[in-house]
């Protein structure tokens, strides 16, 4: 018996995202312009003129990561991402600890920026208007703000957030270029990328903020069922962003140095931090200019709160499906196609936090984003470790046609590159926090801690809900068109794998079955991480291991 498609639950939109759109979500998470005018001039100072060199030694080794990364999108289409490729790869456990992890890392990178949008906004009313703003009521109005932009469609979103990523470069391109047609203040060198300048004691932690500079790239994935030809449009916005974000990065580092001179712009970091990017914009290209990058900093700040608050969201409605969180939050909205449960209860999530740090008197600054912001961006480090290992024991496994450059090698020196990073993020975490070293000590211990968490909520399933355990991180089932017209009502929620909010009209170009993975299947800027807390730089087949 065949019903109609309005007995069928409401899907997310798929086939809508190109490889612009879903470039852009991941490039505003990393806000740009926030990260370079108010974290670089503390790689200079850390690293002197070298620290360019260090934005494009972090985005090779993210590169490097990608290759593997992507490689394995084209053959586990779960829209679990991190958690899936790490379940499928290094076993079931794992995977749902990954889960847990990418939880409280998406999150924590998210709700910390609402303590850096209070802070941000405030000083920007100051600096244009002399208007001292409390920081509190612009972190509740932003929550609302970011609500909506959720709640609307995807594609709603992807264009706002194309807009604001336009108007962030686009400030930072209008200063380069005042500074390269005038010559910078001694003539163009490239003594950034000199040996010596670059192998020097200060590059580790150079490297260290330069790393935390590219979170949330690797949320290409989890927008692949709205994607238009997933296999061919992750890979391509995964490299576009890491690409773009390591040349870019550089490059505007390096024009900050010609603005100042070689000799001089070390200590013109170190006496204004805050005020760097502003000071060589202001002489440049003009007061104007100067007047812009202060509203700019805001919009940034709201694109990469939207970028997250979409990539959580799509987190939960995976995990909702999968029967681990509550099927409510997997509730898609009939007209805007988005995940709004998830999406209500993340704001609520992010109003508590915020209020409880206000009532707790703490700085919204120097606390509330540093201290919930830390943990998440070594959350979300801690995922890409895991996940380039999960590529080499993945392939190892199963069989492909993939080369040893995709399946081996690249995710083999990613996952050794990426252990060298979270050390030297976590063994210079006083530099992004400026915490005493109790406070350090327990950001640190978060991850860890959530991890082992995780392992015992994992076997506590497998104990307790064997059925929901069994099909955690499965391939999704490949049908037939027009199966999904033909199903009885209700069927899409008791299939043996189900993702019961797949859209019933499924674009020309909408996932379904990957040609370039030869096995059948088997039965979803960073915002700086930190800035030292100077408040002026505000600026298939199955798992094996189960």
């Amino acid at each position: 018996m065949s019903s109609s498609t309005s007995d069928q639950p409401p899907g997310l939109r798929t086939g809508t995202l190109g490889t612009a759109d879903i470039s852009f979500f991941v490039v505003s998470a990393a806000a740009p312009l926030t990260v370079m005018a108010g974290v670089a001039p503390i790689a200079l100072v850390l690293g002197g003129i070298g620290a360019p060199a260090g934005y494009l030694l972090a985005g090779i080794t993210l590169a490097v990561f990608a290759v593997g990364f992507t490689t394995m999108s084209r053959h586990v289409r779960s829209g679990g991402a991190f958690y899936a490729y790490i379940a499928q790869g290094l076993g079931k456990p794992l995977g749902i600890a990954a889960a847990l992890v990418a939880m409280v890392g998406y999150n924590g990178m998210e709700i910390g920026v609402y303590g850096l949008l209070g802070s941000a906004t405030s000083d920007t009313a100051g600096a244009l208007g002399g208007t001292d703003l409390p920081w509190l009521p612009i972190a509740l109005a932003g929550l609302m703000v970011i609500w909506y932009g959720g709640y609307r469609s995807i594609d709603f979103g992807a264009k706002v957030l194309g807009v604001l990523l336009v108007a962030e470069t686009g400030i930072l391109v209008l200063l380069a270029g005042g500074v390269l047609i005038e010559g910078g203040a001694n003539g163009l060198s490239l003594a950034s990328f000199a040996p010596g300048n670059v192998l020097v004691p200060g590059t580790a932690a150079v490297l260290a903020f330069a790393f935390s500079a590219f979170t949330g790239f690797e949320s290409t994935v989890i927008y692949r069922r709205e994607a238009r030809d997933p296999a061919r449009t992750i890979p391509r916005a995964t490299y576009i962003a890491v690409g773009f974000l390591g040349l870019f990065y550089a490059f505007v580092v390096w024009t900050v140095i010609q603005a100042f001179g070689d000799d001089k712009v070390v200590e013109a970091a170190a006496g204004d931090t805050g005020g760097l990017f502003f000071a060589a914009i202001t002489t440049y290209v003009g007061p104007w200019a100067a007047d812009l990058m202060h509203v700019f900093i805001v919009t940034s700040i709201l694109a990469s709160l939207l970028a997250f608050h979409n990539a959580i969201n799509r987190y939960a409605l995976a995990l909702s499906e999968e029967g681990v969180l509550p099927a409510a939050l997997g509730r898609i909205h009939p007209r805007h196609r988005s995940p709004y449960v998830a999406g209500l209860a993340q704001t609520v999530l992010g109003a508590v936090v915020v209020l409880g740090f206000a009532a707790a008197g703490a700085d919204p600054y120097t606390q509330l984003l540093l201290w919930v912001n830390t943990p998440g961006m070594l959350g979300l480090m801690a995922l890409m470790l895991l996940a380039a290992l999960a590529v080499v024991r993945y392939f190892r496994r199963v069989p492909h046609q993939e080369g040893a450059l995709r399946t081996l090698v690249a995710p083999g020196a990613a996952a050794v590159l990426l252990a060298v990073a979270i050390w030297l993020v976590a063994s210079k975490v006083e530099l992004f926090t400026g915490a005493s070293p109790t406070v350090n000590t327990v950001l640190v211990a978060v991850v860890p801690a959530v991890l082992v968490l995780g392992l015992l909520l994992a076997y506590r399933l497998r104990r307790t809900r064997p059925e929901v355990y069994a099909r955690f991180a499965e391939e999704p089932p490949t049908e037939p068109p027009g199966a999904a017209q033909t199903d009885p009502p209700g069927a899409a929620y008791s299939r043996p794998h189900p993702h019961p909010h797949l859209d019933p009209h499924p674009h020309p170009h909408a996932e379904g079955a990957d040609p370039s993975c030869p096995q059948p299947p088997t039965s979803s800027s960073s915002t700086p991480a930190s800035v030292p807390p100077s408040r002026a730089a505000t600026p298939r087949s199955p798992s094996a291991t189960d």
